[in-house]
């Protein structure tokens, strides 16, 4: 056990932290972090979002926090490749779930939505959310992008960039219109990765706004290593949003999901992508679809609360460099 290790849990035994005790007791916040709904003294917050009237396929995305918080008693302190040490670099809590009194009128909930992602933003605290179907990224890039757009890491199937769907604009299959149109996304410093199915044509908007999108074959022949070069490329050194979709992921790996696609990226190859963009200026970001009906095995709640991780190991360094510098 490296020095810094040692040290940190030391730390956490001297605090008696809950986290110490055995992974199937205590309370099951996002990985064993300490509760704090009040917000103070958190630098990274993880947040539910409990909400799937969003979704044109099939719903449970509204059960993805509670079946991710459960997985996620499952991660450690240090990454094992990075050897990032997130709740050493930041204080990380889990701020709990959204909570939303307008579960049957779209507009309604996105607005509550917003409303309480301005609480974050207003707070310094950067957001690290576990969806709900994809909808809920549009509020809270609202608020995020409030005073200046941000660039997105978006992996997925589908470049959720549809216009209105019966009568709504705000499904999930149009949180980045949506955002780009209120000017709280640079579409130029937006990249969607792993694309490809039936809904092809719904996509016109991500490359008419400049969207850098790379469908999965694209992904194959470019090879791992260069489209991280190009997502990097692509977002450049301003503040960048990360957004994944489980369904950007073959269903071999994430069966437990609304809009599943055949021939998706491996889980392997989702968290390398993520591992690659350390050292960018990233300000939050968030894990959607996860829907455990559909999967009662729990292995789609255990790749979000992975991918939850590993944003969260990259936004914790982010984070902790640009305080030192």
């Amino acid at each position: 056990m490296d020095e810094q290790l040692s040290a940190y849990l030391m730390r956490e035994a001297v605090a008696g932290s809950p986290a110490l005790e055995p992974r199937f007791a205590e309370i099951p916040t996002f990985m064993r972090r300490p509760y704090r709904p009040d917000m103070q003294e958190v630098e990274i917050g993880m947040i539910g979002v409990p909400f799937d009237i969003g979704v044109t396929n099939r719903p449970g995305a509204r059960h993805g926090p509670r079946e991710v918080r459960n997985q996620s008693t499952l991660m450690g302190f240090v990454h094992h490749a990075s050897r990032i040490l997130p709740f050493q670099a930041c204080r990380v809590a889990d701020l709990g779930d959204v909570r939303i009194q307008n579960r049957h009128a779209l507009d309604q909930a996105i607005a509550e939505i917003e409303a309480f992602y301005h609480r974050v933003r207003e707070a310094g605290i950067a957001p690290l959310s576990v969806g709900g179907d994809h909808s809920i990224s549009y509020p809270i890039l609202k608020a995020i992008g409030a005073r200046e757009p941000v660039g997105l890491v978006h992996v997925d199937a589908h470049c959720d960039t549809m216009g209105p769907y019966m009568g709504s604009k705000f499904h999930h299959g149009g949180p980045f219109r949506n955002a780009a149109l209120a000017g709280v996304l640079d579409p130029k410093r937006t990249i969607q990765i792993g694309i490809r199915g039936m809904a092809e044509p719904f996509w016109e908007f991500s490359h008419e706004s400049g969207m850098r999108v790379i469908h999965i074959e694209e992904f194959h022949q470019m090879g791992l290593a260069r489209v991280i070069e190009e997502t990097r490329r692509v977002v450049g050194d301003g503040p960048t949003y990360v957004s994944f979709d489980v369904d950007g992921l073959d269903p071999a790996f994430a069966p437990g999901t609304g809009t599943p696609e055949v021939g998706g990226l491996t889980s392997f190859e989702g968290q390398s992508l993520i591992r690659g963009l350390r050292g960018l200026q990233l300000v939050g970001g968030d894990v959607v679809e996860v829907s455990p009906p559909f999967d009662p095995s729990g292995v789609t709640a255990l790749v979000g609360a992975t991918m939850m991780f590993e944003i969260l190991c990259v936004l914790a360094d982010s984070l902790a460099s640009r305080r030192a510098s």
